[in-house]
């Protein structure tokens, strides 16, 4: 009688569809991973925009010894972002930063300054509070004036098309950033450690299964998962919420592309969670300490420029930071891969250094 050939592929398919199976019955991976986003998701699809900051480009010509300068600079809602101007009025146009100031001095003598403006329509509501304040603020100089009229400063505004930035092409990203974060590290974590605990790996090893097949199985399943609950997250945000999908299917797939990155990257945060966790008990406080400040300090739900200087270098050296930088940008502004090769790069470095630490500590038995 002739004996077929052990199959190790047929081996890690089957644990594969075991494991997507286990994650479809489990409760917590249902909710950590597609309902708490899609929660977020619908509560800022409805609230819309709430803009803390307006960012404004300061052109590189721009006089800054004139009193309007000096009092923007005194307004906290106000914040100047410095850079060439091709670079500023890219950003203008896509929407991350809201209007570009330019004050030049009248060489002819009054009005002593004018005031030039360039709006985005990307950036409707930002660029209504920055026309209103600056009306506060010239009105007041002009009136102070001994001469008026003619008035200290003359304000000239333009605005340049561009698509409108919704909180919802900010917010996506982040909520889906935050479910392939909490796949990988807890899904993977608990899934580990109770097969080690019940000796279910112990039972595999009298079977001719590798320990390669049974990590590719389990990640083989997340992904599937994983990839699933961004197709739902990306739908229902675009057809229910207007979530920008610049270059249609091919954006999703850019976007379907880094998902999958991303999580196995975050993969190996799970298994060198599961490595040094000794009980399941332990598991939630060590995967909170890896996931906890990433979903605060990622840009999950607020940009990283909104917080103070010195929590901005901790911000972007999370590897979530990259991956919601890079959903962002292939969503809404149409960015390929190649153009966020960057972010990709820093994903890379993580992976290799974290499954360099999990190959250290996880444990088998």
């Amino acid at each position: 009688m002739k004996i077929k050939k052990y199959s190790h592929l047929k081996a890690t398919l089957a644990i594969a569809r075991a494991s997507f199976k286990s994650i479809l019955r489990s409760p917590s991976a249902v909710v950590f991973s597609l309902l708490f986003p899609l929660i977020f998701i619908v509560v800022f699809g409805f609230i819309g925009s709430g803009g803390i900051t307006v960012d404004v480009g300061l052109a590189n010509n721009s006089d800054t010894i004139n009193p309007v300068y000096k009092t923007l600079c005194k307004i906290d809602v106000i914040k100047f972002i410095d850079g060439n101007e091709k670079q500023m009025d890219q950003d203008l146009e896509k929407g991350r930063i809201d209007a570009i100031l330019n004050i030049q001095k009248n060489p002819k003598g009054l009005p002593a300054y004018f005031v030039n403006v360039k709006y985005t329509e990307a950036s409707k509501e930002k660029g209504s509070i920055l026309k209103s304040v600056l009306s506060n603020v010239i009105l007041p100089i002009n009136a102070k004036a001994n001469d008026a009229p003619p008035p200290v400063a003359e304000l000239k505004e333009t605005t340049i098309r561009g698509r409108e930035y919704k909180t919802i092409d900010f917010i996506l990203p982040g909520q889906l950033g935050f479910a392939l974060l909490s796949t990988g590290v807890f899904g993977t974590a608990f899934v580990f450690i109770s097969l080690r605990l019940t000796l279910v790996i112990k039972r595999f090893f009298a079977t001719p299964v590798t320990k390669a097949s049974i990590v590719l199985g389990e990640a083989v399943a997340r992904i599937v998962f994983a990839l699933f609950t961004a197709i739902f997250i990306i739908v229902v945000g675009h057809y229910a919420f207007g979530f920008t999908l610049i270059n249609g299917v091919t954006t999703v797939i850019n976007m379907l592309i880094l998902s999958t990155l991303g999580l196995i990257v975050f993969l190996g945060f799970g298994l060198a969670v599961s490595g040094v966790a000794k009980n399941e008990s332990m598991v939630p406080p060590i995967a909170n300490i890896i996931t906890l400040p990433q979903f605060l300090l990622s840009g999950t739900f607020f940009s990283i420029s909104a917080f103070p200087s010195w929590l901005q270098p901790i911000s972007k050296a999370l590897p979530l930071t990259y991956l919601n930088d890079a959903l962002r940008k292939v969503a809404f502004e149409g960015a390929g891969l190649w153009d966020v090769h960057h972010q990709i790069l820093i994903l890379l470095i993580w992976g290799i250094g974290i499954y360099a630490v999990a190959v250290k500590v996880f444990k088998w038995e």
